[in-house]
């Protein structure tokens, strides 16, 4: 009988608060681990979609390869000489008439877009009399095949010379490598 207290203390009390600390200690580490592992699994799963988006861009750009090629081959060569040849090639293709190239400049320093920006580039003045027509084709031409040129100024002006020709001065930013 005196020892009552001490065994229901010692034998009951005791070892069920062991028991359920243990218990609950149990329980938390579990959820603990739970949320982890959902964390991680949410993780993984972000992971996995970046990689197959990343495949996917690397799949469009292996396309493109051979054009990045042929742009950057084209970027690294001199934009004077390049500017020749194209309007020479142009212009032989372009009725006499309706297509005259009168002057080509390269102004020194940098002005316009070139101002603001580290990339390397050239400023070019061009200026041709024409017809609209003929004009506006030779310059999509020429832009097409120097998609590194960037229209800075375009000014046309009618030509005392015919009713149908114009007057037109092209200021271009030809960006290099």
């Amino acid at each position: 009988m005196f020892y009552r207290q001490s065994i229901i203390l010692f034998g009951f009390v005791v070892p069920l608060a062991v028991c359920a600390a243990i218990v609950g200690g149990g329980m938390f580490l579990k959820s603990k681990a739970s949320a982890s592992f959902l964390e991680k699994q949410g993780l993984y799963k972000s992971a996995e979609n970046d990689r197959i988006g990343a495949l996917g861009v690397e799949a469009q750009i292996s396309k493109k390869r051979p054009h990045m090629e042929r742009w950057l081959s084209q970027v690294e060569k001199e934009t004077a000489n390049s500017i020749t040849s194209h309007l020479k090639q142009i212009g032989d293709a372009l009725p006499a008439k309706e297509f005259q190239q009168t002057a080509v400049e390269y102004p020194a320093g940098r002005v316009g877009f070139a101002s603001v920006s580290a990339q390397d580039s050239t400023q070019v003045r061009l200026a041709f009399r024409g017809t609209f027509r003929s004009v506006q084709q030779a310059l999509a031409e020429l832009e097409s095949r120097m998609p590194q040129l960037q229209l800075q100024e375009l000014r046309i002006d009618p030509s005392g010379a015919s009713s149908s020709s114009l007057n037109f001065q092209v200021t271009y930013t030809a960006w290099e490598k």
